[in-house]
């Protein structure tokens, strides 16, 4: 279980993408071979971006209205929500430096 980021469903995704926050989603699924790999990196990143942005991630499968509203045709999908709106977003697992460097530029 992740210390940094925190599993929502799609009630509450909304909800805090809708308090105008920065929110960076890690959209998954169980079966997701790169998304198992990116999980741990996302953890250590999110660490160092705290105060920057609310980390959450999003089981696809259970949650698959969510990942329509936003067109995640492929995972791991992570997303950069500002002002209520998709900002960006980052397809398939990256390292830790790549990772830092994306979330650098867009929170």
């Amino acid at each position: 279980m992740s210390m940094n980021v925190k599993e929502t469903d799609a009630t509450e995704f909304e909800a805090l993408v809708a308090s105008g926050k920065t929110v960076v989603c890690d959209f998954w699924a169980a079966w997701c071979g790169p998304c198992r790999m990116l999980a741990p990196v996302l953890d250590k990143v999110a660490a160092q971006f705290k105060e920057r942005a609310e980390f959450v991630k999003v089981n696809i499968d259970e949650n698959g209205e969510i990942a329509e509203k936003y067109s995640v045709m492929s995972i791991p999908y992570v997303a950069v929500f500002r002002n209520g709106a998709l900002k960006t977003q980052n397809i398939g697992y990256c390292p830790e430096d790549v990772l830092k460097e994306f979330l650098e530029k867009n929170i």
